[in-house]
C-alpha cells in the first residue's frame, strides 16, 4: 500500500514538473522566434493589401517576443476564401491573423453560402479607421450624377459574388434605379482600376481614402466622378448619401446593414480559441501600433487616415450586425450572399 502510494505520488510530481513550463510560458517566450502570418483575402496593391502591409511593418515589434511579421495574399471569393481559411484550417495560437472583409458579418447575418466561418467567434483586433464607400464612375463614361446612372447603363467591374465591389453596385441598382452591368473576375481593386484604364469597365466601388491614398491623380485630374457615399460623411466629399436616397424607412434599413461594414474599417482579427493572455498582447500590440510615430509617419506618405478602432468596441459592433432581425437580413440577403 504504501510502495503504491508513493508511485503515485512520484508520478503525480513528475506530470506537476512536466506541465510547469507550459503552463508557466510568457507571451513573450512563446512568441520569440516565431512568425506570425497576416493572410490578405484579395489581390496587390489596393487599400486592403496596402494597410495590411503596413500595420505588418511595425505591429512586430511591439508584440513581446518581437516575432517575425508575414504579410500574404490568398484571394478568392471577395476574400471569404482567406477567411474560411483562417478559421478553420490554420492553428488557433495567435499566430495567424486575417484582414477580414469589413461586409463579412453582415454576409453571415444574412446565411450567405460560401460563408464556414463564425465572425461572431472571431477574435478581433482593431482596424486604423471607419471608412466612407464610394462609387466612382471614369471620365469617359458620360456620367457625372445619380440622375445620369439612372438613365444609362454603366458597366461596373468587381472581384466577386461577396465581395463590396459586387453587391454595392446591385444595392444601387435595386433601391436606386441605377442601370448598373457588373462583370466580375477581377482579383482586387488594383486590377479593376487598370482595367478602367483600360477601358473594359466604366467604374466601380471603393473607399474614399482609398482614392486619395491610391489613385490621387486620378481626383486631382478629374479623371473620375464620385457619385455617391455611404457610411460616415466624409466632409470633403460632396455626394449623396445611398442611405439618405433610400426611399422608404425599411429600404434605409435595409441598405444600412448591407454598407455595415464601414463601420469595420479594413479589419483584423485572429482565430477563436487564441490565448486569453496572447489575444490581450495581440490587442495592445495593435493599440500600441496605431501610436507609433514611425507607423504614423508612413500612414501619412500613404495618404492614410488614422482614426482607429480597437478590438473590444470592435467586438461589439460585429455582435450587433450579427444580431440583426431576421425578416430584415432576409430583404439583404440577395445583396450579400
Amino acid at each position: 500500500m504504501a510502495r503504491g502510494s508513493a508511485i503515485v505520488g512520484v508520478a503525480l510530481l513528475l506530470a506537476t514538473a512536466a506541465g510547469a513550463p507550459a503552463q508557466a510560458q510568457s507571451v513573450a517566450e512563446f512568441y520569440k522566434g516565431k512568425t506570425v502570418n497576416v493572410l490578405i483575402g484579395v489581390g496587390v496593391g489596393g487599400e486592403y493589401d496596402l494597410q495590411a502591409r503596413l500595420v505588418a511593418r511595425h505591429i512586430g515589434k511591439h508584440i513581446p517576443g518581437n516575432p517575425n511579421v508575414v504579410p500574404q495574399n490568398m484571394t478568392g471569393a471577395g476574400g471569404i476564401n482567406m477567411a474560411n481559411h483562417l478559421y478553420n484550417t490554420v492553428a488557433r495560437d495567435g499566430t495567424f491573423i486575417g484582414m477580414m472583409g469589413n461586409n463579412f458579418p453582415a454576409t453571415q447575418a444574412v446565411g450567405g453560402k460560401s460563408v464556414k466561418f463564425d465572425t461572431g467567434k472571431m477574435q478581433w483586433l482593431g482596424t486604423m479607421a471607419p471608412v466612407v464607400e464610394t462609387m466612382a464612375v471614369w471620365h469617359t463614361a458620360g456620367v457625372k450624377s445619380m440622375d445620369d446612372l439612372r438613365k444609362q447603363e454603366v458597366v461596373a467591374g468587381a472581384s466577386g459574388r461577396g465581395a463590396i465591389t459586387y453587391f454595392y453596385p446591385m444595392m444601387m441598382n435595386a433601391f436606386l434605379g441605377t442601370k448598373f452591368k457588373i462583370v466580375t473576375g477581377y482579383p482586387g481593386g488594383n486590377q479593376i482600376n487598370l482595367a478602367m484604364e483600360r477601358g473594359e469597365v466604366q467604374a466601380r466601388n471603393n473607399t474614399w481614402s482609398s482614392w486619395k491614398a491610391t489613385r490621387p491623380q486620378w481626383l486631382k485630374d478629374r479623371q473620375i466622378y464620385v457619385v455617391a457615399q455611404a457610411g460616415p460623411r466624409a466632409r470633403d466629399l460632396d455626394a449623396p448619401s445611398v442611405e439618405e436616397m433610400a426611399k422608404t424607412p425599411d429600404d434605409r434599413l435595409t441598405i444600412e446593414l448591407i454598407v455595415s461594414g464601414t463601420q469595420l474599417g479594413r479589419p483584423f482579427a485572429t482565430t477563436p480559441d487564441v490565448p486569453a493572455d496572447r489575444l490581450a498582447a495581440l490587442r495592445e500590440a495593435f493599440r500600441a501600433t496605431m501610436k507609433d510615430p514611425e507607423f504614423l509617419k508612413d500612414a501619412a506618405q500613404m495618404g492614410f487616415e488614422v482614426d482607429p478602432v480597437y478590438g473590444e468596441p470592435m467586438q461589439k459592433t460585429v455582435e450587433k450586425i450579427l444580431s440583426t432581425p431576421k425578416s430584415l437580413a432576409m430583404r439583404a440577403r440577395e445583396f450579400l450572399e
